[in-house]
């Protein structure tokens, strides 16, 4: 398949980079990950201003209409930059499934918000420490009324709008939009949000206790796990993008520490067990981009091959993205596990996304699902 990016794509891009590289150095991770703020309300703005939220949100529903592709180059940006800021949540997850499953009113109410930037979706999913299937989703929700708990919802201390798989009690797992601003504003009882730590605290993960929440459907109920797996499917590739420009600066933070750093004499990229261990580094994300590429594709196209490219996508991206950011720690040496040293941070941030979208273990059996058959040996 012979696929690249246009030059339209490319030149938003670049924009994108190079407001990122003028306003979202590793300092401002820092900060929100030392507690000043639960993200970066200056980079999210910025953002927002420039339309890159709406990038693939239709124009008739307020966003910018450019298309996936140039969504998935956005995503690899805010991931070299390790951008903090709910983008991720609103737009991957929660504005996909509006989109998706959502009525005309739903998305003529929420997308255009979403687009602007002006209020910060979320999905949530987990319910216990297993992992997430449809036997084990027991929040409820009966006459437009949730109960329960969520556990590791991204940015959930600041969403305004949730989108929730739950029971419901006669119909089976469905999808449901829960307005938090309205419900805490108007009945605090109803929804409590309790922050929880993680490797990534710029993630803003939360615990959401739902106590008879009004929630409002979204899409077929009873048909909520099939409506998340699409979600998923189109998220993955998003995911995967912003892991592979998380990967290139780990891997690119390395290759110029290994150049500028002396030992014996000698730069330290020098030394044979380091360039093995770059190459392998190397190897990995030329894999994973080549995945993404063709992840790319199916999700520009609408392809019935997005579930098995998805797939291939995550698995690649994350395997990458984790050798990278590690290696590049080991690259460092003893400096590379101190806290003054940006190692760490491209560290968490893939060991968080390793565990997004139910985990690699989960994306390791959606591919081998989703191989043509003969093709899973």
């Amino acid at each position: 398949m012979d696929f690249d990016f246009s030059s339209d794509e490319k030149m938003v891009r670049d924009q994108v980079d190079k407001y990122l590289m003028n306003n979202c150095e590793n300092g401002v991770f820092r900060s929100v990950l030392e507690g000043e703020g639960a993200y970066s309300e200056d980079v999210w703005r910025g953002l927002a201003e420039m339309g890159v939220p709406g990038t693939a949100i239709p124009v008739e529903y307020g966003g910018v209409g450019a298309g996936y592709s140039t969504l998935c180059l956005v995503a690899e940006q805010l991931g070299a930059y390790l951008a903090p800021t709910p983008f991720s949540s609103s737009i991957y997850l929660a504005a996909e499934a509006i989109q998706l499953f959502g009525s005309e009113a739903q998305k003529q109410a929420w997308l255009p918000k979403l687009a602007a930037g002006e209020i910060i979706g979320t999905l949530a999913v987990t319910e216990s420490t297993e992992e997430s299937t449809e036997d084990n989703i027991y929040v409820s929700c009966s006459d437009g009324k949730m109960s329960g708990r969520k556990l590791i919802v991204p940015h959930a201390g600041v969403a305004d709008l949730c989108v929730v798989v739950a029971r419901d009690i006669s119909a089976g797992v469905s999808l449901y939009l829960v307005d938090l601003r309205d419900a805490i504003g108007t009945a605090p009882d109803t929804v409590t949000v309790t922050p929880v730590a993680t490797v990534d605290d710029t993630m803003n993960s939360c615990t959401v206790e739902f106590t008879n929440t009004p929630c409002e459907l979204l899409g077929v109920s009873g048909q909520g796990w099939h409506q998340l797996n699409a979600v998923y499917d189109r998220a993955a590739v998003l995911v995967a993008f912003e892991q592979i420009g998380g990967a290139r600066k780990a891997l690119d933070m390395a290759v110029d520490y290994a150049k500028g750093r002396f030992a014996f004499g000698r730069p330290i990229g020098s030394f044979q067990a380091l360039k093995h261990m770059m190459a392998d580094m190397y190897v990995a994300l030329k894999l994973a981009e080549s995945n993404c590429y063709y992840a790319a594709w199916a999700l520009s196209t609408s392809s019935d091959e997005l579930p098995l490219a998805a797939a291939t996508a995550r698995v690649s991206a994350t395997q990458a993205y984790q050798l990278c950011a590690r290696d590049n720690i080991q690259v460092h040496g003893g400096m590379g596990f101190t806290w003054e040293f940006d190692c760490h941070l491209y560290y968490r941030r893939s060991n968080y996304m390793t565990l997004m979208l139910g985990g690699l273990p989960a994306w390791e059996d959606k591919l081998i699902k989703a191989l043509p058959s003969g093709k899973a040996a």
